[in-house]
């Protein structure tokens, strides 16, 4: 049987995804894998996109990874109404009546992994760090801030509405959860870690790693080592936007 029903990845480089595998082995499940397959596009520049558009015709819905969380807004038709607000894009669905859009489900991923969280009851009366500041960072601040947490934006370049790694340790009595959106330590490069005063690090700070390949990161394996109150891995997050853009591009 043909496949009807093809769906995918886009970003660059692409050797760290789980998505693949995770489709496949949900069409496998339900019975769909004569119809519908999972690939992924790498792409080196995110000009290359609408060739993928015009070679693959039987597109149905694509992730969208990074680098390109972004800058796939302009290549969209619409852009719902959360995903707007975000500032960002990860999920890609192809409308029935041939119009592109877009949404974010790393919103929903991400703010059902703190919900779930035991040690949410810990950390919520602090102020939260979110490391980072592309397309994954945008979704993880606005799913914070939603719950009523205040946020520290930390980045390699501060601008007016963040701060630097540098100033992290006269920050961190006032912080509970610290959340890496880097993509440091995401495989292959397992022993890179973001630059923060991890000796500076206690029970009260809880550490939340959106890179789930590897499943345990330098960052996390650092911040236990000095004795945080707890550390939680990316791969649930990772389940949850796939759920959700499952869910999307079914509606």
């Amino acid at each position: 049987m043909a496949i009807t029903s093809l769906f995918g990845l886009i970003g660059y480089p692409l050797g760290h995804s789980f998505s693949k595998k995770y489709f496949t082995d949900k069409f496998d499940v339900l019975g769909l894998s004569d119809s519908h397959a999972y690939t992924q596009f790498e792409l080196p520049s995110i000009q290359d996109f609408p060739t993928i558009l015009r070679d693959n015709l039987n597109l149905k819905g694509l992730n969208v990874t990074i680098p390109y969380k972004q800058q796939i807004i302009p290549f969209l038709d619409e852009i719902d109404e959360s995903a707007a607000r975000i500032g960002a894009v990860n999920t890609i669905k192809f409308m029935p009546n041939g119009r592109i859009k877009g949404f974010n489900s790393d919103y929903f991923g991400f703010q059902q992994t703190l919900l779930d969280w035991s040690a949410l009851a810990e950390f919520k009366s602090k102020s939260a760090c979110v490391l980072g500041q592309g397309g994954a960072a945008k979704a993880v601040i606005a799913a914070i801030e939603d719950l009523g947490i205040s946020v520290v934006k930390v980045s390699r370049t501060p601008a007016d509405d963040s701060v630097g790694y540098d100033s992290l340790a006269d920050l961190l009595p006032e912080i509970g959860l610290i959340v890496n959106t880097t993509p440091l330590g995401m495989h292959p490069h397992v022993e890179t870690f973001p630059p923060i005063p991890f000796e500076r690090l206690t029970s009260q700070h809880y550490l939340y790693d959106i890179v789930y390949n590897p499943l345990e990161t330098s960052f996390l394996r650092k911040g236990r080592a000095q004795g945080v109150g707890g550390t939680h891995a990316g791969l649930a997050m990772l389940h949850g936007q796939a759920e959700k853009a499952w869910e999307i591009w079914n509606d």
